[in-house]
């Protein structure tokens, strides 16, 4: 078992009333409200735990994933900051340094900038210089992607920047079931995890197991067996996958659904053997396509695929261009029709 893992494992033993069977283990939540339980299950299983960010605390964050939090642990543990990423990152470092586990939210994807250096000079970096029995574990939740009609800087993907950067975790889920257990297990690291969290997947709900529902965040999933074509994504992403992959089989073809959840350290054997299984794989992801982790997944699959491939990787993305104005996101983002097209010219082969 792995440090993470332990620290998890103690996170749920030591959590008050583990082992109980809830009185409905498996409610239907939207991915906002299971994000929220998993913050209050983390907060109430460990005092160091502490939530920070602009406006999380009586308004409970612009996506209201925090609502009722300082209610409940009060204005010490959920904190309202300033307009200040970079000091809102520097302050979560010197409080993971004194022992807290600190969770910091970005309110929307475009606006971590201003604390990038933070993150990537500072809080990405530092546990390699400090002693043994130091760490930081500090996660970094960012609402990110498009499909809320909104405008540059609150509908991007900049999944790619952190994944390159070595010593942090890179995740994001894609179910409310996984968004609730994940946030758990990120806030139970002792690295540093920057959590995206798909924003247009906030509103539609889906069974949550409060009991056994737990899979290793870091473990790629499955979500749908097929035999012809693989088609991987993460995120918002994994949804309209699995809409392409319903058109497809009406249509005669098996697509295989691969959901990443863990965008750094990537799982690979899962992808792999699935890719191995079809021939043929399809990579979509709301980001750019230029140096992105479409990018890295079509050389990976290639090195370690390449003998049994029956088609090259191909990629469906966002295009490379600045997010543009909402009543063109339309376009700009992949759909069930760009995504059956790449699966069409892979065939084809």
């Amino acid at each position: 078992m792995s440090t993470t893992e332990q620290l998890f494992d103690y996170t749920l033993r030591s959590h008050p009333g583990a082992g109980e069977v809830p009185s409905d283990p498996t409610p239907t939540l939207p991915m906002a409200k299971a994000l929220n339980a998993g913050l209050a299950a983390a907060m109430e299983a460990d005092d160091k735990v502490l939530l920070m960010g602009e406006d999380i605390g009586q308004l409970g964050g612009v996506f209201r994933i925090t609502e009722g939090l300082q209610d409940r642990f009060g204005p010490e543990r959920v904190r309202d900051t300033p307009l200040a990423e970079a000091g809102i990152i520097g302050t979560a470092i010197g409080l993971a340094l004194r022992g807290y586990r600190p969770v910091v939210e970005i309110q929307f994807d475009g606006f971590v900038w201003p604390g990038f250096d933070q993150i990537t000079s500072q809080l990405a970096k530092m546990a390699n210089r400090l002693p043994a029995h130091m760490s930081l574990p500090v996660v970094i939740r960012i609402p990110y992607g498009g499909h809320i009609g909104a405008v540059e800087h609150h509908q991007e993907s900049p999944e790619a920047y952190f994944a390159h950067t070595p010593g942090l975790r890179v995740v994001s889920p894609s179910t409310p079931n996984d968004a609730y257990w994940m946030i758990q297990e990120a806030i139970a690291s002792k690295d540093p995890v920057v959590f995206l969290e798909p924003k247009s997947r906030y509103w539609p709900k889906g069974q949550v197991d409060l009991v056994d529902g737990h899979v290793p965040m870091h473990t790629t999933r499955v979500a749908r067996t097929g035999t012809e074509v693989t088609l991987v994504g993460h995120g918002a992403m994994v949804a309209t996958l699995m809409q392409a992959a319903d058109i497809a089989e009406a249509e005669g073809t098996s697509c295989e659904v691969i959901d990443l959840r863990s965008i750094s350290p990537i799982d690979w054997e899962p992808l792999v053997a699935s890719v191995r299984k079809t021939g043929r794989l399809v990579i979509a992801q709301e980001a750019s396509g230029f140096v992105s982790v479409g990018s890295e997944i079509a050389a990976t699959v290639a090195e370690r695929a390449f003998y049994t491939m029956q088609a090259p990787p191909l990629r469906v993305s966002g295009f490379d261009v600045p997010f543009p104005v909402s009543k063109l996101e339309h376009l700009h983002l992949p759909d069930a029709d760009r995504i059956l097209e790449a699966v069409d010219r892979a065939l084809a082969y």
